[in-house]
């Protein structure tokens, strides 16, 4: 009989247990849910329901004119196309040019490595708008050590140039590694390098291997797990980019058009009277809204379940 009661009490625990779990998952799925729903909901609302106090979840009536209204007001085929070039392209850059800074800090002994091994955390902890100032002047009149400058002095005109507005602000900081969150991505390459057994790139140097050779042919095809952890990042990071896309740029990515958008917006590209466009604001600027969010699902989507394997094996546990 006691034995029977032991049972019983614990078939009524592990219900309870997986009771418990299935709430607080199905609660955390809500809340991180919910924005999205709502976003996708009230952007195929029609303009009856958007304003119709009874339609809350379920529009009475599928509208998919909000969206095409938003692929004119945000001109997206630019947009886009520019997020794509200055972004993406800055992505894809630091992404290289992290995995070799990483490389080397994990491999090889080097003067001064404690030295940089600390930038690298200065990288990570100050933000971008501690350095937007000096970076501004430096762009607007690009020098590397002084020479541009001192050749300017000797023949008597500025020839410096002024990379503001052009890729170039992105892509510098991302050919040397240390654009956006680019001491964070070396760290998780570093970590990973580390854990790398040597023994492999050492029976590659015996076959003629050199460091270069190793690293593309051995050590990053055998990474993916660090590729694609700080792919992800990199690429949706940059997407979401706003604070130095408004500063460097004089023409919108697709965030600096959502974040400066307006009903003067509105009846500027659609042609509307202002008391319209004011009313259209809303369901226009949630369509915009899932159409910047569209690309970065998708992605996520194809590559989750290898993001998700990857995770533990990327230095960022914890």
């Amino acid at each position: 009989m006691k034995i029977k009661t032991n049972i019983l009490k614990r078939k009524t625990s592990d219900i309870a247990v997986t009771i418990l779990r299935y709430v607080f998952f199905l609660s955390l799925s809500y809340i991180l849910l919910y924005p999205l729903l709502y976003i996708v909901v009230n952007a195929v609302k029609s303009y009856s329901d958007a304003y119709d106090a009874t339609v809350t979840w379920v529009p009475k009536s599928i509208y998919f004119g909000n969206i095409i209204s938003a692929l004119t007001v945000f001109d997206v085929k630019n947009t886009m196309l520019r997020t794509i070039v200055y972004e993406i392209g800055a992505a894809l850059i630091q992404f290289c040019s992290c995995a070799i800074t990483a490389y080397g800090l994990a491999r090889f002994k080097l003067k001064g490595k404690s030295l940089m091994m600390g930038l690298m955390v200065l990288n990570i902890l100050v933000p971008s708008m501690m350095t937007i100032i000096p970076s501004y002047i430096n762009y607007s009149s690009l020098d590397f050590f002084g020479i541009l400058g001192l050749i300017s002095k000797i023949i008597g005109k500025d020839i410096r140039p002024n990379v503001i507005g052009t890729p170039m602000v992105f892509y510098l900081p991302s050919l040397f590694g240390v654009g956006l969150k680019g001491g964070l991505f070396i760290y998780i390459f570093t970590q990973f390098f580390k854990g790398f057994p040597k023994e492999i790139e050492e029976a590659a140097a015996i076959d003629g291997a050199g460091a270069w050779k190793a690293f593309l042919r051995i050590v990053i095809p055998s990474s993916r797990s660090a590729i694609i952890t700080v792919l992800l990042f990199s690429v949706i990071w940059h997407w979401n980019d706003l604070y130095l896309a408004q500063m460097y740029l004089n023409e919108y990515t697709f965030a600096t058009a959502i974040n400066n958008f307006g009903a003067q917006t509105i009846a500027a590209k659609l042609g509307m009277d202002l008391q319209t466009s004011n009313a259209m604001l809303v369901p226009i600027l949630l369509s915009g809204c899932l159409v910047f969010i569209l690309p970065l699902l998708i992605f996520y989507i194809v590559i989750q379940r290898k993001f998700m394997a990857s995770i533990a094996t990327s230095g960022i546990v914890g």
